[in-house]
């Protein structure tokens, strides 16, 4: 009885070893394969990230002709005043005659005033308050790829998503790109942003603008799938302003079992300049190769296989070569 227990015993114990080094087997055999790395398409010119950006400089708009002002002079009602500044940029306070204020945030004016008032020896401790009771200033223009473009009226430094929810949203075929032409005397003219669509960084853009400032949004790029693939056409870059060789390819119905994958090729087009090179389609499909971003215009041709359609059937070379005309255009 003892023995039959031992030999029980060393059963279980080897049945036991064997499942345990079979479910090593398989979780070894079915390990998940790390991802292509994605290379990166080269950069054209500055952008700026429109993600956790600095507060703004400034929390009110600078002083501008036609503003209608309210000045106060604590204990000194009688030097109180409301009054429009001039084209000149000045406004004319009682005493001290004019005062430029033109390009001042109503705090640095109000101590522009009092610093008058000290030294003219009008007043020993002058206690000064300006306040923009109207503001006269220039509308925000949105044009490009948005629902709604047109102009629109702000009192007070607003968010770029605060204009871009005022002109209805971007289109779908919209550019994350967006440029912003800032107003008359600010010395950094031209702005490159890019708003991400993720939302969680999209609420995290604080790009200020102000009143006369225009936003330009323009329309995303196109990549070219052509060849033997599901939908041969033109696609918009429009997951990030950007799209890899595996989604374009995806996007486009995948490839078709009549294609010639090792023939595949990949046509850059900078600035009307066209650089053509092999594309190693099998080798990043297997994650040997690291997935490439794309530019805008950029063709993917993936050319047909004689062989394989005289053994799966001649419907598919007439859909492949007119797409193979399309390429010889470029």
């Amino acid at each position: 009885m003892r023995e039959r227990c031992t030999d029980m015993h060393r059963y279980g114990l080897l049945f036991g070893g064997l499942a345990l080094w079979a479910g090593m087997a398989t979780a070894q055999e079915f390990a998940p394969k790390a991802l292509p790395p994605v290379k990166d398409a080269p950069m054209i010119g500055n952008t700026l990230t429109a993600n956790a950006v600095q507060p703004p400089e400034h929390e009110s708009l600078p002083i501008g002709p036609g503003d209608l002002l309210h000045v106060t002079v604590l204990r000194e009602p009688e030097l109180g005043e409301q009054v429009r500044v001039r084209d000149s940029g000045e406004v004319d306070l009682p005493l001290i005659g004019n005062v430029h204020v033109a390009g001042l945030d109503p705090g640095s004016a109000a101590d522009q005033i009092a610093a008058l008032y000290l030294k003219e020896n009008y007043l020993k401790h002058p206690d000064v308050d300006v306040f923009v009771e109207q503001y006269a200033t220039a509308p925000v223009s949105v044009l490009g790829q948005v629902e709604k473009p047109g102009t629109y009226l702000i009192t007070a430094p607003r968010t770029l998503l605060d204009l871009l929810a005022m002109a209805g949203g971007l289109t779908p075929e919209a550019d994350r790109h967006i440029m912003i032409e800032r107003a008359p005397g600010v010395k950094q003219r031209e702005e490159r942003v890019f708003l991400s669509n993720r939302a969680h960084d999209a609420l995290m853009a604080n790009v200020m603008i102000d009143p006369g400032d225009r936003i330009l949004v323009p329309k995303a790029g196109v990549v070219y799938v052509l060849g033997d693939v599901g939908r041969p056409g033109g696609y918009v870059m429009n997951n990030e302003s950007r799209m890899t060789v595996m989604q374009a390819i995806a996007t486009a119905g995948g490839v078709n079992r009549t294609a010639n994958e090792k023939k595949a090729r990949i046509i850059h087009n900078l600035n009307g300049a066209f650089d053509a090179e092999d594309l190693p389609l099998r080798q990043i499909e297997k994650g040997e190769a690291p997935d490439e971003l794309l530019h805008a215009n950029d063709v993917i041709y993936i050319p047909f296989s004689f062989a394989k359609n005289v053994v799966l059937g001649t419907s598919a070379i007439v859909a492949s070569a007119s797409s193979a005309l399309i390429y010889a255009g470029y």
